[in-house]
């Protein structure tokens, strides 16, 4: 659904450039027709600047490193072009083109993405892993607009599908809200802890973010910092986590971040915290090290499965 969704977006913002520039040619203004068209194709990079002014305007004393102008001017442009690509063409026209690979042998990912996104939002992850032959499901959260609490079924399905294809547990990497519908899922079974070898959460806003107060939609209002649901959320994490039932988590942030703000609200109880500097938000989900991480914790996975059993 959202596939199309940005596919008709698309069309529409390229025929009313088109309009524009049909009307300011036949009044004889050529430069007006081509800013005029360029502001109307490319005006998200205008919002995207604003974003990166809030993220200097509210981290006020958090407690993760305060980012340079010139590293929020160098994320804006990283972001600029990343953007335009997941929204532009690896969302709207790709997102069936590298089908799961659930058979393959190895320990496998699950991919989980964020907010307006589907899973061509991985694509290049699932390029790499149909190279390499690594086994993966990505999922496509819907609906859309509705409840975090709402799409837990798909991660479960698809933690089950790789879980009986392998063998093993999967690895779920997680980006932005797709962190909190994994936690969300992960508190409301009773074995899910079980199913799972290691969470990796991408600029997830573990604690909300400040840009989530002017949302509108389910699953927005429970990203406003510390809601009522992110509470709930936690207090049944620490029951588990006293209980020793939960799987361990890495945690990726950044002080360039222009959705999770401050940055520290990307931080997990619990969990391990790594900070990516100068990196802006969708941009973070390809960055090398997360990717690095990933293939490490896959390696541990597939040595701690080929070893021995050992007797006492």
């Amino acid at each position: 659904m959202l596939a199309r969704m940005q596919r008709g977006w698309q069309l529409v913002l390229l025929a009313a450039a088109a309009a524009w520039a049909a009307l300011a040619l036949a009044n004889g203004h050529p430069w007006f027709a081509a800013i005029g068209a360029a502001l109307i194709v490319g005006g998200f990079t205008l919002v995207l600047a604003l974003e990166f002014v809030l993220v200097a305007a509210v981290h006020g004393d958090d407690a993760a490193p305060r980012p340079s102008p010139w590293q929020l001017l160098r994320a804006w442009a990283i972001e600029c072009v990343v953007s335009a690509r997941v929204f532009g063409w690896w969302q709207p026209w790709r997102a069936a083109r590298w089908p799961d690979l659930p058979d393959a042998a190895g320990s496998g990912v699950v991919f989980v993405h964020g907010y307006v996104c589907n899973r061509g939002f991985w694509t290049p992850w699932m390029q790499r892993w149909h190279r390499e032959g690594r086994p993966f499901v990505a999922v496509s959260l819907e609906p859309v607009f509705g409840s975090i609490d709402a799409v837990a079924p798909l991660i479960d399905a698809a933690v089950e599908r790789l879980r009986r294809s392998t063998g093993r547990a999967p690895i779920i990497v997680a980006h932005s809200m797709g962190g909190l519908a994994t936690r969300a899922w992960l508190a409301g079974s009773a074995d899910a802890s079980h199913r799972v070898a290691h969470v990796v959460t991408i600029g997830t806003p573990h604690r909300g973010t400040w840009l989530a107060r002017w949302g509108v939609t389910p699953n927005a209002l429970q990203m406003r910092p510390d809601s009522a649901w992110l509470q709930a959320l936690a207090a049944k994490e620490e029951a588990l986590h006293r209980a020793g039932a939960q799987p361990p988590f890495t945690c990726f942030y950044g002080h360039a971040d222009n959705i999770v703000f401050p940055p520290s609200r990307a931080w997990l109880a619990h969990a391990r915290s790594i900070h990516l500097s100068a990196t802006p938000h969708v941009a973070m989900a390809y960055h090398p090290a997360i990717v690095a991480e990933v293939a490490r914790l896959l390696q541990s996975a597939d040595g701690a499965a080929a070893a021995p059993a050992t007797t006492p």
